[in-house]
C-alpha cells in the first residue's frame, strides 16, 4: 500500500503481489512501469483488504494520511489503482478455476 507520491518506473519487475497506489490526481499511470503489470480499480474483496491495511497502518503509525482516508471510506477507495503483475493474475485465475471445478466434481 502506498499513500504517498510514487517516482518514476513504479512496477519495474513486479512479478508477484498486489500494490494499493493513493492516486487522487491520477497521475500514476504515467509513472508505473506498465511491462509487467496491468492497474484497475480496487474493488470486490480488494476492497475489504485495502481497508484492512490501512486500519493496521493507522493503528500503529497514527497516520493522518489513513484516518483522513479512512473517515471518508466510501469516497477515499475510488482514489487508490491496483497494480496487478498479468503472470500474477493469471496464476490467480487458473486457481479459481480449478477451485471451483474441485468444488462441482
Amino acid at each position: 500500500v502506498c499513500l504517498g507520491k510514487t517516482g518514476r518506473n513504479f512496477a519495474a519487475g513486479m512479478s508477484g503481489g498486489i500494490a494499493y497506489v493513493l492516486d487522487p490526481d491520477r497521475v500514476f499511470a504515467d509513472k508505473c512501469n506498465m511491462g509487467m503489470v496491468e492497474l484497475g480499480p480496487v474493488e470486490g474483496e480488494d476492497i475489504d483488504e485495502l481497508k484492512g491495511y490501512i486500519e493496521k497502518h493507522v493503528a500503529a503509525t497514527e497516520s493522518t494520511v489513513g484516518a483522513d482516508l479512512l473517515a471518508d471510506w466510501d469516497n477515499s477507495v475510488s482514489k487508490f489503482v491496483r497494480v496487478m503483475p498479468t503472470d500474477y493474475k493469471a496464476v490467480l485465475e487458473k486457481m479459481k478455476a480449478e477451485e471451483a471445478l474441485e468444488a462441482t466434481a
